[in-house]
């Protein structure tokens, strides 16, 4: 059996050639680095409450605050945040005595 090879489409090459879009490659990392490295800053900031503290890590990571007091990552989320495990425990309260999500 043999087997008939198909042209190959040149490869599109973006304007400026490819050695500008691993340049604008590489700027949008370092910018998406930096917007982290800030936002990991701010979820300590003693400029924020507790409240917007917890949030940030939230958003940070992906997770929600645990509902449990004694859940492993109550302590996690303190020492991230520069908070007390009580500042923690207090938020969980505050969430669980509202209605809705």
């Amino acid at each position: 059996m043999s087997f008939t090879r198909l042209p190959v489409a040149p490869l599109h090459v973006a304007p400026g050639g490819v050695a500008e879009h691993r340049r604008r490659m590489q700027q949008a990392a370092d910018e998406r680095a930096a917007e982290r490295d800030s936002e990991l800053e701010s979820q300590a900031s003693p400029m924020k409450n507790p409240q917007e503290r917890i949030g940030i890590w939230e958003r940070l990571h992906a997770l929600r605050l645990p509902r449990a007091a004694g859940h492993v990552l109550v302590e996690v989320i303190a020492k991230r945040t520069g908070l007390t495990v009580g500042q923690v425990q207090e938020e969980q309260q505050r969430r669980a005595g509202r209605s809705g999500p």
